[in-house]
């Protein structure tokens, strides 16, 4: 995608810029060749910086809190995970001209995966869950709260809104429809668990078609598991996504809060995202057909 603003508030990020924050705070990286990274993200610009490296800085100011919560939590997540995560290896300050906090990171080799795109579905499937699952068993303490990791009912305004502005564009009867049916199901009311919040394709790494990485882990924390079972809406096919709530063991209340917190997720991007992003405004749009598809055949089965 291009590197135009995606947001009213964002601030100006170029090359230049970088190359002066790493000349008076990293030196020995300072001669290292820089290149904007194109990328989905819609908070971080992020740079290559030579073979092994990446410059990511916040693009507006509400992301910048999520630099310190990843600098404190990547450590700690990292050993208990059975893929790569970011590792930050230089904590930046602001100066420069550049108002907030950043890191450089070790680069991580892999692609996103594109939906009906996916070289093994299935394998894919599987790799995801057992991601899924190590977060979910995950133990440390001080957990903070998952973005997004409460009731779906704290998404009801946003949702609807986002739902009208979709006239012409989705079927937002069905859109509705499915978003109600969504409420009506009970909470989670387990124990809070570790989930990433944020499993966005441009999250994802693969190579050969196996996840090999997973990045920005600024909406981690603890709170309904169904927060990260939203690839199965989001990316995965009808096979894989069965294959993806058998490895999980999903019961039908938290695969409906999924799916629920699916739909609130991509309504929201699909208005927004629609004349800068095309990559996450044409996975809004799969995610959403995916739904509305699943929940019409839920219907005739009942």
């Amino acid at each position: 995608m291009s590197a135009g603003k995606m947001h009213a508030d964002e601030i100006d990020i170029d090359t230049d810029l970088v190359r002066r924050l790493l000349a008076a705070q990293f030196p020995r990286w300072a001669d290292l060749p820089i290149k904007p990274y194109s990328t989905s993200g819609t908070v971080n610009a992020v740079y290559r910086l030579g073979e092994d490296l990446a410059v990511r800085l916040p693009r507006v100011e509400w992301g910048v809190a999520d630099v310190e919560k990843e600098q404190h939590w990547l450590p700690r997540l990292a050993p208990l995970l059975p893929v790569a995560i970011p590792d930050v290896v230089g904590v930046g300050e602001p100066g420069g001209g550049y108002p907030w906090p950043w890191s450089v990171c070790r680069w991580l080799d892999g692609d996103n995966p594109v939906e009906e795109r996916l070289a093994d579905p299935d394998a894919l499937a599987r790799d995801l869950a057992e991601f899924v699952a190590a977060m979910r068993r995950v133990d440390l303490p001080d957990a903070p709260p998952a973005y997004r990791g409460g009731s779906l009912h704290l998404l009801d305004e946003a949702a609807r809104n986002a739902i009208s502005q979709l006239d012409g564009m989705i079927d937002t009867v069905a859109a509705t429809t499915a978003w109600e049916a969504a409420l009506r199901i009970p909470d989670w009311a387990g124990p809070p668990t570790w989930v990433h919040a944020d499993l966005m394709p441009g999250n994802l790494l693969v190579a050969d078609g196996r996840l090999g990485a997973v990045i920005d882990f600024a909406t981690a924390g603890v709170g309904d598991p169904a927060g990260d079972l939203v690839p199965a809406w989001n990316l995965l096919p009808t096979g894989a996504r069965d294959t993806f709530r058998t490895e999980l063991s999903v019961d039908d209340d938290t695969w409906g809060r999924s799916r629920g917190l699916a739909l609130a997720i991509a309504v929201n991007q699909l208005p927004y995202y629609k004349d800068t992003n095309p990559v996450m405004a044409a996975n809004a749009r799969y995610a959403i057909r995916e739904i509305l598809t699943d929940v019409r055949a839920a219907g005739r089965s009942e």
